[in-house]
């Protein structure tokens, strides 16, 4: 592509570029330019999340240019406090690099291997002495580190800061010079990161990265950043049913942002939203498995809820005895809970009883705090799209 081509392509999707003028002119070097992404593998899992920066880093090898993966493993040690309102626990390296092996294989699910240069940062900073570490610090101020709007709040909260944490975008930066990135992708929550590499390259006499953010996925409850940790998440390995099932759950609005951020599609022009979140659902399986397991994963959907055909569908396992007693309330609660790590209060599971939602099965159960046993076999019906086998 020609370079105002090519920056057209990329930009699709960005939230910020400082400055697209900056990348068109790199674009126009007539050499592969080095993206940056450094990804800290504080769990072994990459989410839907992750896979927005990965997908635009794997558009920037299509277009011929070279992927520069940085596995934090001395910053993952510390955590990124951006946007935290605590400071992270913190791992061990071993923690660290047995992550890492699971997230660099997921990684290679979206980028291309053979464009992909993969370092880790510990090679770098393991080398450095206390007097390196001094030197390296006196390049910013403590000023500079509390415009951090993440740590002006925690100062405003009387929250703690650690001295460790005001270490973090003074080592990603330095990442930066060590890789000599041209540009460096991220979430909108990594500009002040990012920019820290942008002045530490120039006081090395480097030309200057690009800074290029990413929207924030919101998680499967619509509301907080999508993260292990807060069990509002769709991991990339994880299977093709559990993938289908938990798209589906999520709300018509946010349907409509995981589209373009996950897909870079529109939501198909006048479908009802439970058409589109399937259409949703499908590409992303289809994505992350393979077109084979998209179709046999849709029709088992649509033979489990569309068809109600629940007897014959392949369903999560809820392990009860005969001995087991429940209210009804209590019952629907905890199958949400623990077979599909959905959050219910009993006043969302009374009201979903009430409403006629709930079958035993193909039974309705009306009265909340009706007493239910359960036998092997039995199929649970929680609403349209959760349902489960009693084992």
């Amino acid at each position: 592509m020609q370079p105002d081509e090519a920056l057209a392509f990329l930009k699709q999707g960005a939230a910020q570029i400082i400055s697209e003028n900056e990348l068109r002119k790199k674009l126009a070097i007539g050499r592969p330019l080095r993206v940056k992404l450094g990804v800290d593998p504080t769990t072994s899992d990459i989410h839907l999340g992750h896979s927005i920066v990965l997908r635009k880093l794997r558009q920037f090898q299509d277009l011929g240019h070279q992927a520069v993966l940085i596995i934090g493993d001395f910053t993952g040690m510390i955590g990124d406090p951006s946007g935290r309102s605590a400071t992270r626990p913190q791992l061990t390296h071993k923690e660290v690099m047995a992550n890492a092996a699971s997230y660099r294989e997921q990684a290679f699910r979206i980028l291309d291997p053979a464009r992909t240069e993969t370092v880790c940062n510990g090679d770098w900073f393991r080398t450095m002495s206390f007097e390196d570490v001094i030197r390296l610090n006196s390049r910013v101020t403590l000023q500079q580190m509390l415009q951090r709007e993440d740590f002006r709040a925690r100062i405003d909260n009387q929250q703690s800061i650690r001295a460790h944490e005001i270490q973090y975008p003074i080592m990603q930066g330095w990442d930066s010079v060590m890789v000599k990135a041209d540009v460096e992708l991220g979430g909108t929550d990594q500009l002040f990161n990012i920019l820290v590499g942008r002045e530490f390259q120039k006081e090395e006499g480097l030309s200057q990265q690009v800074v290029f953010l990413l929207p924030i996925l919101e998680g499967l409850d619509g509301s907080r950043k999508m993260s292990k940790s807060l069990g509002n998440f769709v991991a990339i390995n994880e299977s093709a049913s559990d993938m289908f099932g938990k798209l589906m759950s999520i709300s018509d609005k946010l349907m409509e942002r995981y589209y373009p951020l996950l897909i870079g599609q529109a939501p198909p022009a006048g479908a009802p939203p439970f058409d589109a979140k399937k259409q949703l659902a499908f590409e992303i399986v289809k994505i992350y498995h393979s077109p084979a397991v998209a179709r046999k994963t849709l029709d088992e959907w649509n033979t489990r809820f569309s068809k109600r055909d629940l007897q014959r569908a392949e369903l999560p396992t809820f392990s009860a005895t005969v001995r087991d007693k429940f209210d009804a309330v209590s019952l629907v609660s905890r199958v949400y809970r623990e077979a599909f790590n959905i959050q219910k209060s009993r006043s969302d599971a009374s009201r979903l009883i009430k409403q006629g939602s709930v079958e035993l099965d193909g039974v309705k159960i009306r009265d909340p705090k009706a007493a239910i046993s359960l036998m092997p076999r039995q199929v649970l019906r929680l609403d349209k799209k959760h349902a489960v086998r009693i084992g």
